[in-house]
């Protein structure tokens, strides 16, 4: 899988994975040397193998070692799946992962506050919304320079 050149295929997939999950889990190794893994909701791609993250909670994964990070995104939706295992082949990639490094943290724009607000809108009247989602001010930012399908034998060999 090219990063550049397959670079919508994978947006459209972290879109649709977002979706069926609420989140993209995102690996490091910690300054202890063990890898560490959490989960994200708040993980936006660019037009340009670049992305961010609102940092309120995940505070550690700046900590890693040497900023290497891995992120996986999973469609986890019911249909998709069942379809592929009906078919025994799937239509469209069941998981990419995305390698990078950790960037600036830096004040978000206005444009990025919109896109999470935008996200985050269906939940936006309940209780928990303003807990998790409020007062999102940081990102950080994520240099992509490597895009890998994950594999599931015959299900995925025609990908």
């Amino acid at each position: 899988m090219d990063i550049k050149s397959d670079w919508n295929r994978i947006r459209k997939h972290f879109s649709k994975s977002f979706k069926s999950s609420l989140h993209v889990a995102i690996a490091s190794v910690d300054t202890d040397n063990n890898p560490t893994v959490t989960p994200i909701g708040t993980v936006f791609l660019n037009k340009d193998q670049t992305g961010f993250y609102f940092e309120k909670f995940p505070v550690k994964l700046s900590e890693s070692i040497n900023k290497n990070i891995c992120l996986l995104a999973v469609n986890s939706s019911k249909w998709f799946w069942i379809k592929a295992l009906f078919t025994v082949k799937f239509n469209a990639y069941p998981a990419i992962k995305l390698y990078g490094k950790l960037g600036e943290k830096r004040k978000a724009t206005e444009i990025e506050i919109r896109a999470l607000k935008r996200r985050m809108r269906t939940t936006r009247k309940l209780k928990g919304h303003h807990y998790l989602w409020g007062k999102m001010e940081n990102i950080r930012e994520i240099h992509f320079t490597k895009a890998e399908k994950v594999n599931i034998g015959k299900m995925t060999r025609e990908m």
